[in-house]
C-alpha cells in the first residue's frame, strides 16, 4: 500500500520537479458541506497565483536564453572561422573586421592568424582559450542553453495546463455551491409550504 503512495506521490510533478494542480472530477471529493467552499476556492486561488509566478519567472528565462543563444552560436561561428586560419604562416596578413563595441558602434580591427581566442565568462571574467579548447567549450554553453530553452517551452505549456486546470476546479466548486444553496432554499421553502398546509385554519 506505502509502495503505491510513494509512486503516486513520485508522479506528481514534472521532470523540473512542478507540481501538478489537482483535477477536480467529482467536487464532493473536495468538500463535503458548503462550510467547506470558500476554504478550497481560497486554496485553488494560492495555488493560481503560484503557478503563475513560476510562469512569470520562467517566460523571463526563457528571453534571457533567447538573447543569450544567438550571442554564443555568433562567439562559435567566430571561433571556427579563426580554426580554419591556424594553419596560416604567423606572417601572414591579418584579417580586416569590424568588431561591435556596442549596439550602435562599430571599430574595424587587425587580427593576425593566432593559436588563442579570449572568451567572457560573465562576472567581469575574461580567459584566453587555445582554439580547440574554445570551440569545446562554446558548444557545451550553447547545447545546455538550447536544452535549458526546450525545457522552459516544456515549462509554461505545462504551467498553463495547471493553471486552467485550477480554473476550471474553481468553476465546478463555485457552481456545486451555488446549485447546493438552490437545494437548501427550495427544501426550505418547501418545508414552509408543509407547514401552512398543517396549520388549522383561523
Amino acid at each position: 500500500m506505502s509502495g503505491k503512495v510513494q509512486v503516486k506521490d513520485a508522479a506528481a510533478t514534472n521532470p523540473r520537479g512542478i507540481p501538478y494542480a489537482p483535477f477536480v472530477d467529482k467536487v464532493e471529493d473536495y468538500v463535503s458541506s458548503r462550510a467547506e467552499v470558500d476554504g478550497t476556492m481560497k486554496s485553488f486561488q494560492e495555488m493560481i497565483s503560484k503557478y503563475q509566478f513560476m510562469e512569470l519567472n520562467t517566460q523571463r528565462r526563457e528571453a534571457g536564453l533567447k538573447d543569450k543563444i544567438p550571442d554564443i552560436q555568433k562567439t562559435l561561428d567566430t571561433v571556427r572561422f579563426l580554426k580554419t586560419r591556424e594553419d596560416v604562416q604567423p606572417g601572414s596578413d591579418p584579417i580586416e573586421t569590424t568588431f561591435e563595441l556596442n549596439d550602435t558602434l562599430y571599430a574595424k580591427a587587425l587580427i593576425p592568424p593566432t593559436e588563442e581566442v579570449y572568451l567572457w565568462l560573465g562576472a567581469n571574467v575574461m580567459l584566453a582559450y587555445p582554439i580547440p579548447e574554445a570551440e569545446s567549450l562554446l558548444q557545451g554553453k550553447l547545447a545546455a542553453a538550447k536544452q535549458n530553452l526546450e525545457n522552459c517551452e516544456e515549462d509554461l505549456d505545462f504551467l498553463r495546463e495547471q493553471i486552467t486546470t485550477l480554473e476550471v476546479a474553481t468553476a465546478r466548486v463555485y457552481n456545486w455551491d451555488v446549485t447546493q444553496k438552490r437545494k437548501e432554499k427550495a427544501e426550505q421553502d418547501d418545508q414552509g409550504e408543509d407547514e401552512k398546509k398543517t396549520l388549522p385554519n383561523g
